[in-house]
């Protein structure tokens, strides 16, 4: 059986019919740079064995973080999920369910979706949260729209202490929305003048939690001053199991927070899929993308599950949607609420604590080492260190040696040349004291 049945009539028929003379005027949208001009290099034809033994191959030259001492964070982390949590998404009433399109019909998908939403509103200290979003990228740009909404301002501020790929993703989507962005310089050493760059154009202040070089800082002051110019404050989190140690965004004076929910119930991966989490003050919720599952009793008084709000446009008219996110993470979102369950508060809050006492007894093992200095003052299982040289040849001979030791900034910054010797560095309750002495004895010998 072919696997492209169209033959060539078939296709000039259907250019004619949408009106472009030849296939590559489709993507004519694509910077040409980004265009190939010929095909890639592999072999035209192969057996699925063939295929399958060579892709095992490639696949077996990754080092996976499971088989050495780990320590990368930078908004993917390596967190022990219970075996339990795989077994239970894996029931084939939840692995087979999708979005809610006839929703009261789904009343199991439903009232999962209503718990998750409970859970991420007391973790963030939110008064409201959705029924999940892609992952902490995107919802942290969709929190940027929103406030452009609430605000009826064109503008962001983004600190330099947001995730470099998370301001990314709100570039592009401000490039294309028409909106602008302020984006402050890498802030390694929690320098900057966030309240300083608030105008009166201002619709939001972006800020992360611990940020991603791993400082922890006092939101409620930025909150004041975005709130005094009538911005609004967003709360990026990339690492949720902070929330079990720390102040909560809320407390603190946060409008909406995004998160990423991929550290509870969903192991790490190259890339996802991942599970974005967001919240909000209740008086902004129709502003919110996404679903709200809420909870009512039907005509015999029974408790129930319904969907209150769903302002996508598929839902609504277009013109009154507030998105385009067209599905949530319904797996990913089931198995961080069941994780969230299985550890309850005294258990978040007892994992928080053995994370940041692992990072405690790893940055003073590094500081030890000649050439190392750790840049923080605060963190919470995340910090930064600066190293002699260069922090990308740095972590390719720590790997040489078994040892995976964090995320170089040139790998995510590589036109800044001021963070080429910076290293984010993570360490959560996998990691044992094993682990951190052969980090720190690697690193010595790497760097002596």
């Amino acid at each position: 059986m072919r696997y492209l049945p169209l033959e060539e009539a078939d296709r000039k028929l259907m250019l004619e019919r949408i009106g472009v003379p030849t296939i590559d005027d489709l993507f004519a949208a694509v910077p040409r740079d980004k265009l190939l001009d010929h095909l890639p290099d592999l072999p035209r034809v192969r057996s699925e064995m063939e295929v399958e033994r060579e892709l095992s191959a490639l696949a077996s030259r990754n080092a996976a973080a499971g088989a050495h001492p780990f320590f990368c964070g930078a908004g993917a982390y390596r967190h022990h999920v219970p075996a339990s949590v795989d077994h239970l998404i894996q029931r084939s009433e939840f692995l087979t369910s999708y979005t809610p399109y006839q929703p009261e019909i789904t009343q199991g998908t439903l009232q999962v979706l209503f718990e998750f939403q409970t859970q991420v509103a007391l973790l963030t200290g939110m008064e409201v949260a959705n029924a999940s979003m892609y992952d902490g990228s995107t919802a942290t740009a969709e929190a940027v729209l929103m406030a452009h909404r609430i605000t009826r301002r064109r503008k962001a501020v983004v600190s330099g202490s947001l995730h470099p790929q998370y301001r990314d993703v709100i570039c592009t989507l401000s490039h294309h929305g028409g909106s602008r962005v302020t984006a402050l310089p890498p802030d390694p050493d929690a320098n900057e003048d966030l309240i300083a760059a608030i105008d009166g154009e201002t619709s939001c202040v972006v800020v992360q939690y611990p940020g991603f070089f791993g400082h922890v800082r006092d939101l409620g002051e930025i909150a004041a001053a975005a709130h005094a110019k009538g911005a609004l404050l967003v709360v990026a989190v990339t690492e949720i199991v902070a929330l079990g140690a720390i102040k909560s965004p809320g407390e603190m004076g946060a409008d909406i927070v995004a998160a990423e929910g991929q550290s509870i119930g969903n192991g790490l991966s190259f890339g996802g899929p991942y599970v974005g989490l967001f919240a909000c003050r209740s008086k902004h919720v129709r502003q919110m993308p996404g679903r709200l599952c809420g909870e009512t009793v039907d005509a015999e008084g029974r408790r129930g599950f319904v969907l209150t709000l769903s302002t996508r446009e598929q839902h609504i008219r277009r013109e009154k949607a507030t998105s385009n996110i067209c599905t949530n993470s319904g797996l990913c979102a089931l198995a961080f609420s069941i994780h969230m369950t299985l550890l309850g508060e005294r258990g978040l809050r007892k994992l928080a604590a053995v994370n940041h006492a692992n990072a405690v007894a790893l940055a003073d093992m590094l500081a030890g080492v000649p050439g190392v200095s750790v840049l923080n003052e605060t963190f919470f299982n995340e910090f930064t260190i600066r190293v002699p040289g260069h922090a990308g040849d740095v972590i390719e001979r720590l790997a040489e040696k078994g040892v995976i030791g964090g995320v170089p900034l040139s790998r995510l910054e590589p036109e800044r040349a001021e963070l080429i010797d910076l290293i984010v560095v993570a360490s959560t309750e996998i990691n044992t004291d094993e682990d951190r002495v052969r980090f720190a004895t690697a690193l010595a010998e790497v760097l002596a």
